[in-house]
Order: structure tokens, then sequence, then C-alpha cells
């Protein structure tokens, strides 16, 4: 299973100023297997550190910073000599032992040559007083669920992605029925590395499903385990309301439709909690395409995204035969998969953060709007071929500068004022402009 985030890692590798590196994301999004392949492939032997339930390691850090004192005790755990530039050192789950994670400075400033890397999941919620995050001290590297790009190297069609992700538009138009079918497995499927593996080893959606059911359990249990009843019925009351913002016209997040008599004030923390863990994406509304994106945003205004296609179908109990039945899988929730999945590869694919913009009239939206280097892209997210696009044209008017993105079904071309691209070629910034 490849996953993108190796290259960031080989880089970082051989960085001549290395830090510390904290590969940060929720539960189950393959932090740990991610740091071992990494180790195995490019390291001469891996010294792993769980500091689950690990009285003896978290003893061991609660009696101070000494890098010499606390490498014997890593040895000692490991069975692994720790050689700098032969040994990659990883401490896994290391929310669980904030001292450790505040070992991380000590260990750039007394040992700048060795590869330590940290794996941790809800960084900056477990944090205990006396301890904290290194702040300037680590290189921090998130990772999600698989992209679409990912899924498509771990189910054996590797080439469609080189294919998908070249300069040849009428290529990819050519082999636009296989990778549509594709897309619709994944909006199933998902990102979720269990769920993508059984589905790639069975070979039916069953499997994977039943892999989803399993992580939203475990999701629910890891809430229930960090927080007190109060909160714990807030961040659930949240998480279950998703699906039904997501499946209305007006994506807004409305705390009324949490439950009757439902209060920001009471549930703001609770998504706040939800987005620190990374099991949720809110994105906020900006009021105009300024630069930067986050000058303009107003936390009062935001829509809410799951952290994983699958795992909203799964949360909104989407049948199988949505997939089997072809299209029809582009319109369940009115369009809400789509959206979701278009934020999804934005963030994880793609490496920008996404934002959205509406009119204070409220008459017309543009479903997300991102900016890079090559400059603000508004973006119109439709979930077949239906290539209306009036939002986005008013939109493009009164903001000349910017440059208008339609992803859709349609295959790729430009007009005058806009570009339509495929959403299974969402990833391929070479279409986004010349």
């Amino acid at each position: 299973m490849e996953r993108q985030l190796m290259k960031r890692l080989d880089e970082w590798r051989d960085a001549r100023r290395r830090k510390p590196v904290v590969v940060n994301g929720a539960r189950q999004v393959g932090k740990t297997w991610l740091l071992k392949e990494f180790g195995r492939t490019r390291f001469a032997r891996v010294a792993y550190v769980n500091f689950d339930n690990n009285a003896a390691m978290t003893e061991l850090f609660e009696g101070g910073y000494d890098v010499q004192r606390l490498l014997l005790g890593i040895q000692a755990e490991t069975g692994q000599r720790v050689v700098e530039g032969e040994t990659l050192v990883i401490f896994d789950e290391i929310q669980e032992c904030p001292r450790a994670l505040t070992s991380l400075k000590y260990f750039r400033e007394n040992m700048p040559g060795l590869h330590l890397a940290a794996a941790g999941s809800l960084l900056g919620l477990t944090i205990h007083q006396g301890t904290g995050f290194p702040v300037g001290n680590a290189t921090t590297l998130d990772l999600y669920p698989l992209n679409f790009d990912e899924f498509l190297d771990a189910t054996g069609n590797g080439f469609l992605r080189e294919l998908l992700l070249g300069d040849d538009p009428a290529a990819i138009a050519a082999f636009s029925a296989k990778a549509s079918a594709l897309l619709r497995q994944y909006y199933f499927v998902g990102g979720m590395p269990a769920a993508v593996l059984a589905f790639a080893e069975e070979g039916n959606f069953a499997a994977a499903r039943r892999e989803q059911v399993q992580i939203l359990a475990d999701y629910r249990l890891d809430i229930s385990k960090h927080l007190r009843a109060d909160e714990v019925e807030h961040v659930l009351a949240v998480w279950d309301s998703v699906p039904r913002h997501l499946g209305k016209e007006n994506k807004k997040f409305v705390f009324g439709q949490i439950r009757e008599g439902a209060r920001a004030r009471d549930y703001r923390s609770a998504i706040t909690w939800l987005a620190q863990a990374g099991l949720a994406v809110p994105v906020r509304r900006v009021s105009k395409p300024g630069m930067p994106l986050a000058a303009y945003a107003d936390d009062g205004a935001f829509k809410l995204f799951l952290l994983d296609v699958g795992l909203l179908g799964a949360l909104s109990g989407l049948k199988e035969r949505a997939v089997i039945e072809g299209s029809a899988i582009f319109t369940e929730f009115k369009g809400s998969l789509t959206e979701q999945y278009v934020c999804q590869q934005l963030l994880s694919g793609c490496g920008l953060a996404p934002y959205y913009w509406s009119a204070e009239n409220g008459r017309s939206e543009i479903d997300f709007l991102v900016q890079s280097d090559e400059g603000t892209f508004p973006i119109e997210v439709k979930a077949e071929e239906n290539l209306r696009s009036k939002s986005l044209r008013t939109f493009a008017g009164k903001y000349p500068d910017v440059d208008p993105l339609r992803f859709s079904m349609s295959p790729f071309r430009v007009e005058s004022w806009m570009r339509n691209i495929p959403l299974y070629a969402l990833q391929n910034r070479k279409l986004w402009a010349d």
C-alpha cells in the first residue's frame, strides 16, 4: 500500500537540519504502518516503542530528559542498538506519554543526528500540566485516509493513476468510463486503510463495510475514553448529525439541527474536539477571495465534513446497491458524498485548506475556495454532468482575478471563463491552470 507521505519522510531523512518528526492524524489512518514501513525499507534497524499501556517507558520518561539515560531505556525496551544514521527510533501512541512528546526537544538539542519519528492522535488534547508540544523543535506531518490516487495504487490501478495525473486530456477522456467506475468504488470504500485492504483482498463491498462499521464503533469508544459523560453526549450528537447537515441543499452547519433547542455555546467545544482529533473537517466561510483566505474567514459560519467519504457512507447507512446501480451513488444525499470527496481530496491529495463562500442574502454559494502559489480557485462541485454554474459565473464576474474551476463527471475542457475538470482527475494540478 503506497502512501504519498512516504516521499515527505524521505525528504526529512535526508535533510541536513533535521528535527524529530511527528506524524499526526486520526486513529486508524495508517500512521504506525507508515513509520514501520519507512524504517524497514530505509534503515538498518528500527527501535519501536509503543507508549500505550507501557508503564515501564512512562516511568522512564517521568525520570527526566537526560538523553543518554533515555537511550539506554529505549534499547532495553526494544532490543535494538540505537546508532545515529542507521537506526530509526519510533515513538508510537506518543500522546499516551506527554513527557515523551516534550523529550523531542532534548533529543533535537543533544542528538541532532538521530532519526526520531513519533506517531500520535489527539495531540494537543491529551497534554498535561508540565508538558507540551515541542514547538519549533519538531516537524509535523499530517496523515489522512488514502486519497483517490492512493486508492488506485492499492487496488492495482497504478498505471491508470499515472495516466490521470498526466498532461494529455484526450487520454484521460478515453478512460473516463473506467475511472468513473473506480471513483464510485472509492465513494463506498473510502480511504481508511483497513477498509481498502479488505476490499482489495476480498473483492467485495461487504468486507469494506464491516471494517468501516468497526472503525465507527472504535471511534465512539475512543470518544468515551477521553471525555466526561456530558462532553461525550455533545460530541456524539455532533458526529451523528453530520450526514443530516451534508444531506441538505444548504450545507452550512446549523446548531439547531443537532437536536431541538441545541445552542452553539453548548456544542462548539464538541466540534473543536472532533476537529483536533482529526475526525471532522470544518470548512469556514470567507467574506471575499482575499489574500490570505484565512484572514477573511468567519469562525461562526462553516460546513462540517468527516475525515473519510467511506465512513460518511457507513454512518449514513448507504447500501451496496448504490454502487452497483452506477451513477445513483453520485446523487445520494443530494451530492453530499461528492462534496465530501472533493473536500477530502483538496486537503489530503492537493495539500490545500478548503474554505467556502456564500452571498449575504444566501442566494448564491461557491462550494469551495482554495488558494495556492498559482492563484485563488473558486470551485463548484457537480455530482453528475449537470453543468449549470450560475453562482460560479456570477462570482467570477465579481472577482475577475480568480481562476474558476468546476469539478464534475464531464470531461476536461477549457471555456472562456472557467475550466471543467473530471472529478476523478481532481488531483491533477496541471489541469487547473496554464
